[in-house]
């Protein structure tokens, strides 16, 4: 039988409520006195008895996916960039040289390795890891830099090849700059390290060999030639990321004026992204991938208006950025997710003297007031971890690049890593 409440008269119908509101409570406190006896039990030591909730493994399953998706994005996702350093820039046929559909000489692997470009050793089939160690793979060969390119072995590159199996563009990643390898096979190629700044890492020079630098000539309003110079005046592990919002090509001394390329690793708890605190680990992202990779994304920020600070920006209308379609935006989350979850890494125990760390970090903690500032274990201030140059006694041209106009409390957190690493030719 069917009972409807609303038919029912009123009494009754608060009788019958009222009932297995009764037995409701009944079930419950039955099972409250079970999970706080079993609660009990967790805190007398048994912390393996209790069950994660369905939440908790949602979370624990969030998360997990997130760091898989944000590793894929910072390894391989070029957002579509190769229709700038490719199709407009034409890098790629500098690569290819002329001999397999290119222009110039081409780029042997030797050359690429020479750079700062790096080779991951875990996409290498045996089979090539056998004939590197037997030397017979001809490195002098762009072939055999194209070779790597169809096997996605580069860090940082994507070719994109025809039918015919001839390069016809290239994409770069986060990992072109933010990643290199350990070595662990030979000097340049090896194991990923993700979030590492590669030190090694000659940008300006690699982007000086496109054939067609009309993009930059355009936006900066000078000539191929001066582009190249101050391309090249960058060097190894440094790059410039407001030359293309306030045109300052060089410092007032004459001196380059990029900077040293940072790492993405270490970040969780951390303020602001770069050495002058323009925003977030994803606001950087967001730039990056939309103004300085050009791939086709989202990027506002209405300070890029200001025509005395930022006149290339004014003129291009980089601050407010809409690439179409957008292929940035919806990765940002997972990318901002995996590098929080990127550690520091821990130096050698063999690279330093003990007894002399001991002391150091004494006087870091205390007489220097280092730790004022490098709080440990963020070893960078919680919370707005910024300063004008009069306080850390260095010149403003940097930090008046930046809308801050002042520098980060650089985090420490793995510093012994942040140096230029072993020269190939030296190697070979």
């Amino acid at each position: 039988m069917v009972i409807r409440l609303k038919v029912l008269p009123f009494a009754v119908a608060v009788a019958v409520a009222t009932g297995v509101l009764l037995s409701t409570h009944v079930v419950l406190q039955s099972r409250l006195s079970a999970k706080a006896s079993s609660a009990g039990g967790a805190q007398r030591g048994n912390t393996q008895g209790a069950a994660p909730s369905d939440f908790d493994r949602l979370v624990h399953h969030n998360a997990e996916k997130m760091v898989e998706q944000g590793r894929q994005i910072f390894r391989y996702d070029t957002f579509g960039s190769e229709a700038f350093w490719g199709d407009a820039l034409q890098l790629h046929k500098a690569i290819a040289g002329e001999k397999n559909g290119g222009v110039g000489g081409g780029v042997s692997p030797k050359t690429a390795l020479s750079v700062g470009l790096k080779v991951d050793s875990d996409a290498l089939p045996d089979s090539l890891k056998q004939q590197l160690k037997e030397r017979k793979v001809d490195l002098d060969d762009p072939v055999t830099t194209l070779a790597l390119l169809k096997l996605n072995a580069v860090v940082g590159v994507t070719g994109f090849f025809d039918e015919k199996g001839s390069l016809r563009s290239m994409g770069l990643q986060c990992a072109f700059c933010h990643a290199t390898v350990d070595d662990s096979f030979v000097p340049g190629i090896g194991k990923r390290l993700d979030g590492w700044a590669n030190r090694d890492l000659n940008v300006g020079l690699i982007v000086s060999l496109a054939p067609n630098l009309k993009p930059f000539t355009d936006l900066l309003g000078v000539d191929v030639a001066t582009v190249k110079k101050v391309l090249t005046s960058w060097g190894p592990g440094r790059f410039d990321a407001e030359l293309d919002k306030d045109g300052k090509a060089f410092r007032p001394d004459g001196q380059q004026a990029g900077t040293l390329i940072p790492p993405a690793f270490g970040l969780a708890g951390v303020n602001v992204h770069t050495w002058t605190g323009f925003g977030s680990v994803t606001y950087w992202n967001a730039h990056v991938a939309a103004t300085e990779m050009h791939g086709s994304g989202t990027f506002f920020d209405a300070r890029f208006n200001n025509r005395d600070q930022y006149p290339v920006a004014a003129k291009s209308g980089s601050g407010n950025t809409r690439g179409t379609p957008d292929i940035v935006t919806s990765k940002l989350a997972a990318l901002h997710f995996y590098q929080l979850a990127i550690p520091a890494p821990r130096s050698p125990q063999s690279s330093f003297d003990r007894e002399n760390a001991a002391r150091g970090k004494a006087i870091f903690n205390s007489k220097a007031k280092c730790a004022n500032c490098h709080v440990p274990p963020l070893f960078t201030e919680p919370g707005n971890n910024l300063h004008a140059p009069s306080e850390i006694g260095v010149d403003s041209f940097q930090a008046d690049r930046s809308p801050t106009h002042m520098y980060r409390t650089a985090p420490l957190a793995g510093l012994w890593s942040h140096q230029k690493g072993v020269n190939w030719d030296e190697q070979s």
